[in-house]
């Protein structure tokens, strides 16, 4: 009972990646799916996790990322933004800018990211106990584009501190869960082995499905339509 109070006491942040450069699709975060940007399509369903006490868009500070920080304000959603590469640091500036005491990771690349995967995994996260879980951590089980990754704020700011390569500072989490000795990570499966479905926008042919999905299953747009299902009714008529 006290450990579950506490974790729901502590303050409980997502903080999205968005930046407009993309080698294979640029500006995709700001292409249209159903009358709503990729990226209103990602922070409203984030912001519908029971869950969440908070949510940062964080880009970075180049001068094509201005485009993001003005939606952002548009919409009245927290922005901070740091640097490109070190994406890392980036986060670790999020966390601090809001206070986080556990951090949800969101890239902006899912615009069917599931509000009630994410509030199972936070229900399953103890802090007490656990420094990382994601849904990917040791393998892939969801579909690529329902993503999430959920850490404990002193873990993320040990790895920002400690971590020397680009790889662990432009991909964020390598840290958490390469490190066994230094991190308690763990993984959260879906029930089913879904990898091989792709409802992430990273490539023409990704924007193509998903564009229509959102034309043969409206309902979509409900942050809580049931999006696995929907997912593999579309690909099996594909």
């Amino acid at each position: 009972m006290i450990q579950s109070k506490m974790r729901f006491q502590m303050r409980k942040v997502a903080i999205i990646q968005a930046r407009m450069q993309s080698t294979r699709l640029p500006g995709k975060v700001l292409k249209t799916l159903g009358g709503r940007t990729v990226l209103s399509h990602v922070v409203n369903r984030v912001q519908a996790a029971r869950h969440i006490d908070d949510v940062v868009v964080a880009t970075s500070d180049l001068d094509a990322d201005d485009a993001i920080e003005q939606m952002c304000a548009l919409k009245g959603w927290k922005c901070v933004r740091g640097s490109e590469q070190d994406v890392l640091s980036r986060y670790a500036l999020a966390a601090k800018t809001s206070k986080a005491d556990i951090v949800v990771r969101v890239t902006s690349d899912c615009p069917l990211f599931s509000p009630k995967i994410l509030d199972a995994m936070l229900d399953a996260f103890d802090p007490e106990n656990m420094d990382y879980m994601s849904t990917n951590f040791p393998t892939r089980s969801f579909p690529v584009g329902l993503d999430c990754e959920i850490m404990r704020v002193q873990s993320l700011l040990k790895a920002a501190k400690e971590a020397t390569s680009d790889h662990d500072r432009e991909h964020v989490t390598p840290y958490l869960y390469t490190n066994p000795n230094l991190f308690s990570a763990h993984g959260f499966a879906c029930e089913q082995q879904l990898e091989n479905i792709r409802i992430t926008l990273d490539t023409a042919q990704d924007y193509e499905n998903l564009v229509g999905i959102f034309k043969n299953f409206p309902q979509v747009s409900d942050p809580d339509s049931e999006v696995i299902g929907i997912a593999k009714a579309y690909f099996k008529t594909r």
